[in-house]
C-alpha cells in the first residue's frame, strides 16, 4: 500500500480507526474477497462517522484515486448481495 486514507482530523481516534476499517474492507473486496455483511458492518459504522453524502463522495472519490478501489462500486455490490454472501470485487 502506497498510499495514505483520507480522513478528517477533527474525528476523534475511534472515527478514525472505523473510517479506515471501512477502506480496509474496501480493499479486501477487491484483493481476497470479503464477506458481504462485514462490508455492510463497516458501511453502517463509516455513515454514522460521515452522514454527509458530499462528504463521502470526497472522501471515497479520494480513496478511488489513490487506490484505485470503487467504494461505491463495493457498497452497492454488497447491497445486492444476500446475507452470508462472499463478495469479490474486480
Amino acid at each position: 500500500m502506497e498510499y495514505q486514507y483520507p480522513i478528517n482530523y477533527s474525528w476523534t481516534t475511534d472515527e478514525i480507526v472505523d473510517v479506515i476499517k471501512f477502506f480496509e474492507a474496501i480493499e479486501k473486496a477487491y484483493e481476497k474477497g470479503i464477506d458481504r455483511d462485514e462490508v455492510m458492518n463497516v458501511y453502517r459504522r463509516f455513515k454514522e462517522i460521515v452522514p454527509s453524502k458530499a462528504e463521502e463522495k470526497t472522501l471515497c472519490g479520494e480513496f478511488e484515486e489513490m487506490s484505485g478501489y470503487s467504494s461505491y462500486r463495493t457498497v452497492k455490490k454488497a447491497k445486492e448481495a444476500s446475507i452470508g454472501d462472499r463478495i469479490k470485487m474486480k
